[in-house]
């Protein structure tokens, strides 16, 4: 994994007591597949932060990398792979 993608997924929380573990941007509460399902309906990047005004362009691009990694088959980083017991 090169350095930036993996500072990008830094930015990507995925926690059981957390929206049933589905992947979050930087514990804000906006899931990973809200980003991807704006962009597959032809938002723009600057469409989805007028419309996610919390959100900066790098987590655009954490959606795409995350989203990259599973379609790839990729290993994510550990932290994504294992269980949070401090609910």
């Amino acid at each position: 994994m090169m350095n930036g993608e993996r500072l990008l997924l830094e930015r990507i929380t995925v926690k059981p007591h957390i929206l049933n573990g589905r992947p979050i941007l930087r514990e804000k509460g906006l899931t990973v597949e809200v980003v991807l399902a704006l962009l597959a309906e032809g938002a723009t990047y600057e469409l989805v932060l007028q419309m996610h005004p919390d959100l900066e362009r790098e987590d655009i691009l954490a959606c795409l990398t995350y989203a990259s990694y599973l379609v790839a088959g990729k290993a994510l980083p550990e932290r994504f792979t294992t269980s949070d017991d401090d609910a």
